[in-house]
């Protein structure tokens, strides 16, 4: 048997940062407009596009979002795939939510917007020593959080 000293491991620090999240959805349309528009993420088209997801792109089988610090969330159309329960409060992945990150002063104009835009809310707003954040789904019930650091 080996001891656990002598078992290679990736040192501290090897792993730079995300590079990208993907998520399954059920109307890519839907969720470009949720992802583009309302929460305001960047998507990829044209030369943009990495050559390798080019094919898929082009068949409008996924779409690619960027964040303002380089972080790619990709959409896979994936029409007949449906979560085991329509309640989206039933979690049903092991992924537990995505957050985004917000300057502070802008934290109160997100949550109106969402609001506007009919967008279910799960939580919140709420207030923590660290900060302040809402919890809400995207169309395809996934748990998603807008937070920001406290001023």
């Amino acid at each position: 048997m080996t001891s656990p000293d002598s078992v290679p491991i990736l040192s501290e620090g090897t792993l730079r940062r995300a590079h990208h999240f993907a998520l399954n959805v059920h109307d890519l349309q839907v969720s470009r407009y949720f992802y583009g528009e309302i929460l305001g993420l960047h998507e990829l088209t044209g030369s943009e596009v990495p050559q390798t997801l080019l094919d898929m792109v082009n068949a409008g089988k996924i779409s690619n979002f960027v964040t303002p610090d380089g972080w790619v969330l990709d959409l896979f159309w994936e029409p007949d795939l449906l979560p085991p329960d329509p309640d989206p409060a039933k979690g049903f992945t092991r992924a537990n939510h995505l957050a985004f990150d917000i300057a502070p002063e802008k934290f109160d104009q997100a949550v109106e917007i969402l609001k506007v835009h009919g967008v279910v809310i799960a939580q919140g707003p709420i207030s923590r020593p660290t900060g302040r954040g809402i919890y809400f789904y995207d169309p395809d019930g996934f748990l998603l959080e807008i937070r920001c650091d406290s001023q």
